[in-house]
């Protein structure tokens, strides 16, 4: 295939987002081999292609046509949608990926009073997210003055810069070491799977469609469990509602006895040892709890 005929997908180089990025499509069965600048990785075995940048790189070359799909926080996709110049094509949130869970917040310094979003007015907030801090200080009717910092927001305070700071939380541990508190959640993100509007209509999009398959074929199952035992048929209503989700059980007919039936389900969560032995009482038994790769529909 032709070099512009393979899919591109644009990643964070190094950060949070990184490891379980790679795991995710690795899961999806795409390898890959990095070059020596470490900076591009070569598709083996599928023609997609990894670009490794900055975090807040990805939506723009998404939107000039240098990478075909980008995984990147959700933060980062929605202030570049708020942000970007109207003649930039539009980048859209194709899949939520249930990784790098966080918040955009508030937070002011811990002796000050807060109740309500009206005590920001006429306060200086700084933060790297000034689309989504004006968007959201406009829902809440509060006129307040953004101060843009490209990094080491939490410290703005303590140089007296800014009054209060809007910036990612995940534990809180850098809120609490800069005497901060979080006073109000602004957004909740995850990484997000970022694409155009319209997929490309070469063979480019015929291979975005086969990622978001096996993307949705690997979360879809990620958190679920096969569960397959011996039951009496009579007993199939007290088991099934036992099991996660409540599920439409597979049954297979165990030769030689009428009354009994193998049971497979696939359940959406985790099955804990009481539920296990709830359904040992109402008659389950040779129970097994098996972790699924991978599911095509």
């Amino acid at each position: 295939m032709k070099p512009r005929d393979r899919l591109r997908i644009a990643m964070q180089k190094s950060g949070r987002l990184t490891e379980p990025a790679q795991e995710l499509l690795a899961r999806c069965g795409l390898k890959f081999r990095q070059s020596r600048d470490k900076l591009f990785c070569f598709g083996e075995g599928e023609p997609v292609d990894l670009l490794l940048v900055r975090d807040d790189d990805i939506p723009g070359l998404i939107a000039e046509g240098v990478c075909d799909l980008g995984i990147v926080g959700r933060n980062v996709l929605r202030e570049f949608q708020l942000t970007a110049d109207s003649s930039v094509p539009r980048i859209e949130e194709l899949r939520p990926l249930g990784f790098g869970g966080c918040r955009l917040s508030v937070a002011m310094p811990q002796e000050d009073a807060y109740t309500d979003p009206s005590q920001l007015g006429g306060l200086r907030i700084a933060t790297s997210y000034p689309g989504l801090l004006g968007e959201w200080l406009r829902e809440n009717g509060v006129e307040a003055k953004v101060v843009m910092l490209a990094g080491s927001v939490e410290i703005a305070p303590r140089l007296g810069t800014a009054d209060a700071i809007c910036d990612l939380v995940s534990s809180g541990a850098t809120l609490n070491a800069n005497q901060l508190r979080e006073v109000a959640v602004v957004m909740e993100s995850q990484a997000v799977l970022a694409g155009p509007a319209t997929l490309p209509t070469d063979e480019r999009g015929d291979l975005a469609e086969l990622m978001l398959r096996r993307l949705d074929g690997v979360i879809q199952v990620r958190d679920s469990r096969l569960v397959m035992m011996q039951a009496p048929r009579d007993a199939l209503d007290a088991i099934t509602r036992l099991l996660p989700g409540m599920p439409r059980p597979t049954l297979t007919q165990v030769d030689g006895e009428p009354g009994q039936v193998v049971l497979q389900a696939l359940c959406a969560g985790a099955v804990s040892w009481r539920q296990l032995e709830e359904m040992k009482k109402a008659g389950a038994r040779d129970m097994l709890v098996l972790p699924v790769e991978k599911m095509l529909a």
